[in-house]
């Protein structure tokens, strides 16, 4: 049997290929998609080399149910398409704003998003101390419209003994997310999707679960204030980013909004 011959362009599909398998791992590694998501890699390969070799009934039967399923993997992966799908999105959108932002357009916007984020770290510090808990969700490039409609819409401008008074104890609402979006804390009590994700520690309650959900299904980041521990957890893209001190944890969040 003669083999085909060998392109550059073949290398380039190869790799892209790779590529594609490699992010789609990523945002399924953890739930209870992945196993579901091995066995389609390992079925697609198999249909692959069945067609290499030419073995015409085996690769016709696995060529219909490859098709057929299709369909099925648009209902059991749809919380990761959409995922998948935002990250392109956000992906595109942020590269144009770094751009504009070097041509000093965005300076003003800047300097006004590490103003806020100086104010977010301040109460999450002093929130620690008392260990007092705390969800708090940070828009990003996607819209977080979809779920500010399940807590109380405010306009407030950020600062650090609102967001204190917001989550102390004995308020009305400190149950529940605050989104803030830019300077202004919009919503508050917002009930936050739970991820699924099964290697979250035990030790996590719902508040760092509906942080990892919230970072699963958008591009917001999350911060946490553990009322058992005090400790001050940043989650993005679904999963816990570490962090040295209070000013890394700063320069972490300013970072990801620039």
């Amino acid at each position: 049997m003669e083999l085909p011959d060998f392109r550059i362009i073949d290398l380039i599909d190869i790799v892209l290929f790779a590529a594609l398998i490699f992010y789609l791992y990523r945002l399924v590694k953890g739930t209870a998609a992945i196993n579901i998501f091995i066995g389609i890699v390992i079925i697609y390969l198999i249909y692959q080399v069945t067609v290499f070799l030419k073995m015409e009934m085996l690769s016709r039967a696995l060529g219909a149910f490859t098709g057929a399923g299709v369909f099925a993997l648009i209902v059991v992966f749809q919380q990761e398409i959409r995922r998948f799908l935002l990250m392109i999105g956000s992906t595109n959108f942020t590269s144009k704003r770094r751009l504009l932002r070097q041509l000093r357009i965005f300076k003003a916007d800047v300097d006004n998003h590490n103003s806020v984020v100086d104010e977010i770290v301040t109460a999450c510090k002093r929130m620690s101390a008392t260990k007092t808990g705390a969800l708090i969700a940070i828009k990003r490039d996607g819209s977080l419209d979809f779920l500010k409609s399940s807590g109380d819409t405010m306009d407030i401008v950020v600062n650090a003994p609102i967001i204190q008074s917001i989550f102390y104890k004995n308020s009305t609402l400190h149950d529940g997310a605050m989104i803030i979006e830019e300077n202004k804390i919009t919503a508050t009590r917002v009930i936050l999707p739970v991820s699924d994700n099964r290697k979250i520690p035990q030790r996590f309650g719902l508040r760092h679960r509906a942080a990892l959900g919230l970072t699963e299904r958008s591009n917001a980041l999350a911060i946490i204030v553990s009322e058992e521990t005090g400790q001050v957890s940043l989650v993005i893209n679904g999963e816990f980013e570490s962090y040295e001190d209070m000013d890394d944890l700063s320069d972490k969040i300013k970072s990801h909004l620039a």
